[in-house]
């Protein structure tokens, strides 16, 4: 059974890192998230080290601007593990060709952006679905349509016997009072259909490893049982953390606020139903990252 706590503070002094989830945790996909703004500058100046983990398809370097833009100030962080970095990683080895077919927006275009992490990566092309050797799916070209409408180009990805590369495994994020759907959800689709799809985010292990490389470059070594997960996703933060033995917080007011009932704090009996429904056991669950 989780432990419903208050704030952050009450169980901080257990941990000496924390694998933080941005979207429904730190801020809200418009703006910064206040009470969690000063939460992770508090357990900073005590000392811990805060890595942020995210399923963004964009390299650290995109989200460093994006998170400035939303208002979250670089105190309240110290480095940050993004899927799309993971992914890149991955695409640049080779992993599904070097002719690649881009399911996403254009303004995640900084995805092919050149890497420098590894010794003679692949060259990628951005080419036509037709003449493609895989795919990397970013998002959804309409975060607001229905992934079915992508169905006809990858049934014909899927006959061609193409492999999707998802740099985000999120099925669905909200931005403000606004559900978007994210490439996850286009992966689940591409595999139901028979389709093979390659993960890198949460709660896949590469995105641990990355995270935790990040959190060694800082100068510290620190054990998995010194490490607490917090975020949003049953599916993604509290599955990840279990699969890589690491102690999580819910953040029951993110994703699951209507099914947790939670405005302040969740309902004990709505939250009980929901972790049992998805199969969850995060060690603390509060209502907002406080």
């Amino acid at each position: 059974m989780t432990q419903i706590i208050n704030n952050l503070f009450e169980i901080s002094d257990r941990y000496e890192a924390l694998f933080v989830d941005l979207w429904g945790c730190v801020h809200d996909g418009v703006k910064a998230l206040p009470d969690a703004v000063t939460a992770l500058q508090a357990y900073r100046k005590g000392g811990g080290k805060v890595v942020l983990v995210t399923n963004s398809p964009r390299p650290r370097a995109g989200v460093v601007k994006q998170l400035a833009h939303f208002g979250v100030p670089d105190d309240a962080w110290d480095d940050i593990a993004t899927s799309g970095d993971s992914a890149r990683s991955a695409m640049y080895r080779g992993t599904v060709g070097s002719n690649i077919w881009h399911l996403g927006p254009p303004s995640d275009k900084s995805f092919f952006d050149p890497i420098d992490i590894l010794e003679n990566p692949v060259e990628i092309t951005r080419v036509a679905l037709d003449d493609a050797e895989g795919i990397v799916c970013t998002g959804p070209f309409d975060a607001t349509a229905d992934p079915s409408v992508l169905r006809p180009q990858l049934l014909l990805a899927k006959q061609m016997g193409l492999k999707l590369l998802c740099a985000n495994p999120d099925i669905v994020v909200d931005r403000g009072d606004k559900r978007e759907w994210c490439a996850g959800a286009v992966a689940a689709l591409y595999t139901e259909m028979g389709g093979e799809s390659l993960y890198f985010g949460k709660p896949h292990p590469p995105i641990y490893d990355l995270a935790r490389r990040r959190l060694f470059a800082l100068g510290v070594d620190v054990a998995d049982r010194d490490i607490l997960a917090i975020g949003d996703g049953a599916q993604t933060d509290v599955k990840g953390a279990m699969g890589e033995d690491i102690d999580s917080l819910f953040i029951s007011g993110g994703l699951a606020a209507a099914e947790t009932n939670t405005t302040v704090q969740p309902d004990q009996d709505a939250l009980t139903r929901y972790l049992e429904k998805e199969i969850s056991s995060p060690t603390f669950t509060i209502g907002h990252l406080r």
